[in-house]
């Protein structure tokens, strides 16, 4: 890489890391004065340091409570990922049980977790309702992107491992799994984020049962008490936990491919 590559790349980094920040705080700006001018009360839209001063007295509250959804969000992804990778190497195995039961995963995907939450509720305990809400909309994208993966293996390549009698566990094993892993981490961090927002659908459900420790049913709350600022400082904490989240998956995918697979490779410009 030249020299001026070099510092078109560093300048790119920095302006990547920048401009957000300051795209950030020039709103956060507009929006603490515009408040400010027209004397908006903090019931209808609380100014940002109204926001701050909040998160700062409600810190104890709202992090348990972000601990509870962060560990249901963990275990659904958890069972999402186990569950939709090993479902998509049955299917790749064998034709008839993806014919059998793949319909049904559909059906799964395309129901709407807000609808189905109150439905668990009602024969589920509270967690495992909001667990399993948590899995139905995570689970989906990663077995999709893993079967679509295992299915995409270059076919020279299969003739090749059969033709120096491969077994179906050292193809699976030696050639599909690794193959088909880009598609899979592709499901998993979309997973990542569904997964929260699942919890969160099923949270706010439970909360509208008057039950729930939550940070949505945290949100739920404080809107019912009219409590705005603390509303906004937990939806403020649960998007960071969602971006959070989110790099951190990245940050698995990036480690995972970054000597071999062309997206995670740097480019020369």
């Amino acid at each position: 890489m030249t020299q001026r590559s070099s510092a078109h790349a560093r300048r790119d980094r920095v302006l990547r890391v920048v401009l957000p920040v300051v795209g950030l705080a020039l709103s956060l700006a507009a929006w603490e004065l515009v408040v400010r001018l027209f004397g908006i009360p903090p019931y209808v839209l609380p100014a940002p340091s109204v926001i701050l001063q909040t998160f700062i007295a409600d810190a104890g509250l709202l992090t348990q409570s972000l601990l509870v959804t962060l560990l249901t969000t963990l275990e659904g992804f958890l069972l999402a990922a186990i569950g939709g990778v090993g479902l998509a190497v049955l299917f790749n195995q064998s034709r008839l049980v993806e014919y059998s039961l793949y319909p049904y995963a559909v059906i799964l995907q395309v129901t709407p977790v807000v609808a189905v939450a109150p439905l668990l509720l009602i024969y589920l305990p509270q967690q495992a309702a909001v667990l399993a809400c948590a899995w139905i909309v995570a689970f989906f994208p990663v077995l999709a992107n893993a079967t679509l993966g295992l299915n995409s293996v270059d076919r020279n390549l299969v003739d090749l491992f059969s033709l120096y009698g491969a077994s179906r566990g050292q193809m699976l094993w030696r050639l599909k799994l690794p193959s088909a892993l880009p598609h899979i981490l592709g499901g998993l961090r979309i997973a990542s984020g569904l997964s929260l927002i699942g919890a969160v659908v099923a949270e706010i459900a439970a909360g509208s049962a008057g039950a729930g420790s939550g940070l949505a049913y945290r949100i739920a709350e404080s809107g019912y008490r009219l409590n705005i600022p603390r509303m906004f400082a937990a939806l403020l904490l649960l998007s960071a936990a969602g971006v959070v989240i989110f790099y951190l998956l990245s940050l698995v995918n990036y480690l995972a491919l970054r000597r071999w697979h062309e997206s995670a490779l740097s480019a020369e410009r």
